[in-house]
């Protein structure tokens, strides 16, 4: 399967943020999605979520079926700032989740199942999720998406304020999860991004560029992207 963008555009005002991009991401594989603060990723991740009209551009998943126009349903999205029912226990969530969505689940399985799988311990399935910390919140709203198996799976920046612990656990979730989906993970951090992707893609000056991985154990190639970044941050000024 492979997610095809033709002709991606997109201006606010006088600021062209992305600008007729025309790429293809292929299933099984973690994309870093690498750019400055404020370079445009979330913009993208909505455009292709259609949270937001783009003021041009088409959307498709292709397999050996044919091509179709890409969904919001095909779509599992994680915000930075997890958004989870805090008058819930995490228990309560997942079985509400379970029981709107049940229609849509492929062998549905148990809710402590869910839970463990994102290690969420026995002692806490109980607590209300307003209670939980940043990394259980992000964790729930990760594995809420992940229920649906979405054939794309869009991250926006969604280990930035989390520890070294429990960002470790999320990347081993993610790995876990990426065959038979394409799975796109935004961040401005390159070591990240290196760690953990696939396949490395700038966003700069509005356009999309892959990025050799070799290259970035390039100091002399690192300076490059980064001095790169710090020219668009000025324009943007």
């Amino acid at each position: 399967m492979r997610l095809i963008i033709e002709h991606l555009s997109k201006r606010y005002e006088k600021k062209q943020v992305l600008k007729q991009i025309d790429f293809t991401f292929e299933e099984g594989k973690i994309y870093g999605l690498l750019g400055r603060n404020g370079a445009g990723k979330t913009t993208f991740f909505n455009c292709l979520n259609r949270d937001i009209a783009a003021d041009e551009g088409q959307f498709f998943l292709e397999d050996a079926a044919g091509r179709k126009v890409l969904s919001s349903e095909d779509i599992g999205y994680v915000l930075s700032t997890p958004v989870v029912p805090e008058f819930l226990t995490g228990r309560e969530f997942v079985k509400f989740f379970l029981d709107i969505n049940q229609n849509q689940m492929e062998s549905p399985q148990p809710v402590d199942v869910y839970l463990q799988r994102i290690g969420i311990a026995e002692e806490d399935r109980d607590k209300l999720l307003k209670d939980y910390s940043q990394g259980m919140k992000n964790k729930m709203q990760m594995l809420i998406n992940l229920m649906l198996r979405p054939r794309v799976f869009l991250l926006d920046e969604p280990l930035v304020s989390l520890d070294v612990v429990v960002a470790e656990e999320m990347k081993q979730l993610l790995r876990s999860f990426k065959d038979g989906r394409v799975t796109i993970f935004s961040t401005h951090i390159m070591d990240l991004a290196l760690d953990l992707c696939d396949e490395i893609v700038l966003l700069s000056h509005g356009e999309l560029e892959v990025v050799e991985k070799s290259n970035l154990d390039n100091q002399e190639f690192k300076d490059k992207i980064i001095a790169a970044l710090r020219e668009e941050d000025h324009e943007s000024v």
